[in-house]
């Protein structure tokens, strides 16, 4: 039995140049999610005014200028976090039957 030559191939190794991260790119991971709640033609004004002193502990005065801006202006950011909170807030508003999203800022 003869031995048959194995061959060797020689392995490149591409070189990379690793920068620095943009700027934009740690500024967007940065920033918070946002939580909003938009008007619905369900909810009593009050009890919108109930559910964000009870949730977030506002005061009477600024859940009343929130849901008054929800009204006026068919939306309102609510709270913001990481992730997880405004997951949980929106979660939270929903159980108490309010329409809330949440979005991350581009």
């Amino acid at each position: 039995m003869t031995a048959t030559p194995i061959e060797t191939v020689p392995i490149a190794s591409p070189t990379e140049t690793v920068g620095d991260p943009d700027t934009e790119d740690i500024n967007t991971t940065d920033r918070p999610w946002l939580v909003i709640v938009w008007n619905d033609p369900v909810n009593l004004m009050s009890y919108v005014v109930y559910v964000f002193q009870k949730l977030f502990g506002y005061s009477r005065e600024k859940a009343t200028r929130l849901m008054m801006q929800v009204h006026h202006e068919g939306k309102a950011v609510v709270s913001d976090g990481n992730r997880e909170k405004a997951e949980a807030d929106v979660a939270r508003l929903h159980g108490y039957g309010l329409w809330a999203t949440m979005e991350h800022p581009s």
